[in-house]
């Protein structure tokens, strides 16, 4: 159930039925020839198609995350790390005043990972609110479906490669990259890193067969949604 969908009466009576909520986010940067919002795409529709059979509102994507190595490439948008810890916090803090106490943040974005260090704090915090933060790519049931595919999947290879994340005018290329030096990209500035990246791809083949790709995004919603489901801990006014 989008919040777009919904005005306030909706959510308020959407919180006093039931106190989860998801919130997804992702980033907005060069992803090789794909679409540079891959990771808020990602995030957003595998959070709405967890969430629809269950009528939990899922809020809009936050579509900026921590991404300073491809500050390099046009179109790349990075928050400060206080930023978007700063701007999480009061997100989950209007959403708990809102009734919601079982918050689900799907991340789409492996920069945002200090999100899941802030979602302990806020549980300190609030001690009524319980929060979970799930990579939805990493979950244990996806990224095994992912690996039994191929083990290179990767930043803007055939794994973020999925019918909704390419553009029309610019397909992918035929066969694989070669892997790039990992260590020297993570020590390297903005601009030495893309030199080392060149198109931005990590490396391995540029795209899978969509049925392989469908198999990964089943396991995908299917996680996500039994991360909804609980178990949730029980707590006061939870």
């Amino acid at each position: 159930m989008k919040v777009s969908a919904m005005n306030w009466r909706d959510v308020e009576a959407a919180a006093a039925r039931d106190p989860r909520c998801i919130l997804p986010i992702g980033s907005t940067e060069q992803h090789a020839q794909l679409s540079l919002c891959v990771d808020m795409i990602l995030a957003e529709r595998v959070a709405e198609e967890a969430a629809e059979p269950l009528d939990i509102p899922v809020f809009p994507v936050m579509p900026y995350g921590l991404a300073p190595y491809f500050n390099a490439y046009p179109g790349t948008i990075s928050l400060r790390v206080e930023t978007l810890l700063a701007v999480v916090r009061d997100v989950v803090s209007s959403l708990r005043r809102s009734g919601f106490r079982r918050i689900l943040i799907v991340n789409g974005h492996g920069g945002n990972n200090p999100v899941g260090a802030l979602a302990q704090e806020l549980m300190d915090d609030f001690g009524d609110t319980s929060i979970k933060f799930h990579n939805w790519w990493n979950a244990p049931e996806t990224w095994a479906t992912s690996q039994a595919i191929d083990t290179t999947g990767s930043h803007a290879n055939w794994m973020e490669n999925f019918p909704w994340t390419r553009l029309a005018h610019a397909p992918a290329p035929e066969g694989e990259k070669p892997v790039v030096d990992m260590a020297l990209m993570k020590a390297s500035p903005p601009s030495k890193a893309r030199e080392v990246l060149g198109d931005g791809a990590f490396g391995g083949p540029w795209q899978r067969s969509d049925e392989d790709m469908l198999r990964i995004w089943a396991a995908g919603v299917a996680e996500t949604r039994a991360a909804l489901e609980g178990p949730w801990p029980e707590l006061a006014n939870g």
